[in-house]
């Protein structure tokens, strides 16, 4: 067996960021229902172990989360249950059965406040990064991120006030102003 290069460390109550992609980053999840079937999926073995999801993003080939662990070591549990379960119900959508669909996670653990809140950013403006949408004022448009909720919840002065406080590489275009 390959050993994981980074190693996996596992802490409980830790903050990760954690990005998944698919097999030779070909796009599978290239369409809402399979997008939904992800989200779904994510959301309930998260909820199955307790793990607070805080942001994410899915995108045709990969996908990004920030959450917060209870215990550590069912993270590769949860993992193998969601990219398992979601390969075996898309290569029935697709016909494809048998195909290999995830590469493999990367997890990463959360320094600090302000390594949170680029992480946060960076989920949040990865449809841009990515060419799913044009600029920063259109980010609610897109339906498959966590970004609409943020709006929702906190104000878009709030997550606009995020983008600016803790900057990322700037994916926007001068004449976004926020």
């Amino acid at each position: 067996m390959q050993k994981h290069r980074p190693p996996h460390i596992y802490l409980n109550h830790q903050h990760y960021f954690l990005t998944a992609a698919t097999y030779h980053k070909i796009s599978y999840i290239d369409n809402r229902l399979k997008k939904n079937l992800l989200k779904d999926l994510i959301s309930h073995v998260f909820n199955r172990y307790n793990y607070r999801l805080e942001a994410w993003v899915l995108l045709d080939n990969h996908y990004h989360l920030l959450f917060q662990t209870s215990l550590g070591k069912y993270l590769p549990k949860a993992m193998a249950t969601i990219h398992g379960k979601c390969a075996i119900e898309f290569n029935k959508i697709d016909r494809k059965y048998g195909r290999k669909v995830w590469y493999q996670y990367w997890d990463y653990c959360i320094r600090n406040e302000a390594d949170y809140w680029r992480h946060f950013n960076y989920i949040h403006q990865n449809p841009i990064k990515h060419s799913y949408i044009d600029r920063i004022n259109n980010l609610s448009t897109f339906q498959f991120s966590s970004f609409g909720n943020w709006v929702k919840k906190k104000g878009k002065d709030w997550i606009y006030g995020c983008f600016r406080d803790y900057s990322i590489i700037d994916f926007t275009r001068e004449e976004d102003n926020f």
